[in-house]
């Protein structure tokens, strides 16, 4: 009897990663000439990307260079979750972007009906902030990976503990 195989869907995002990408973009907007002697910056506070500049023209300027270099460097925007623009000090204006971590129940769910719905004989079961799928065959498993991927998610995920 075969051993049963399993692997675990998740929605990580690097934070390293994070920090080196708003790096990147503040030193990029220091050098562009449309941003010369503009209050734009991007930081990280805690879990949430918080933007702020002079106006929404460049607040969209911004989110497009921040986009390419965390594109770059491999972080899900899919997990991005922007507020809306709020008005700040000094004339500027801030908006928040919210990193999600995690598979919500929604996504969970989500992700559930598309394994049963797909007739592979494989088990699901959601633990905390991830989903378990095992199996007996892994071609099994690998077919639910590829049906996971094309799916419609609000989110990101990735595939580990593959065993």
């Amino acid at each position: 009897m075969s051993k049963d195989s399993s692997f675990d869907i998740v929605s990580k995002v690097d934070f390293s990663e994070v920090t080196n990408a708003i790096s990147q973009t503040m030193k990029e907007i220091g050098t562009r000439y449309d941003f010369k002697g503009s209050k734009s910056e991007v930081t990280l506070d805690k879990e949430e990307l918080v933007l702020v500049s002079d106006d929404e023209y460049k607040m969209d300027q911004l989110k497009d260079v921040l986009f390419s270099k965390l594109i770059k460097r491999g972080v899900p925007v899919k997990n991005l979750d922007y507020g809306k623009i709020e008005k700040a000090s000094g004339g500027t204006v801030r908006q928040r972007a919210k990193l999600a971590q995690g598979i919500d129940k929604e996504n969970a769910k989500k992700i559930n009906t598309i394994i049963k719905n797909s007739g592979v004989k494989v088990k699901s079961q959601v633990q905390d902030d991830q989903v378990r799928v095992t199996g007996k065959s892994r071609d099994d498993l690998q077919k639910i990976i590829s049906l996971v991927r094309e799916a419609d998610l609000t989110i990101d995920v990735q595939f580990i503990n593959y065993r």
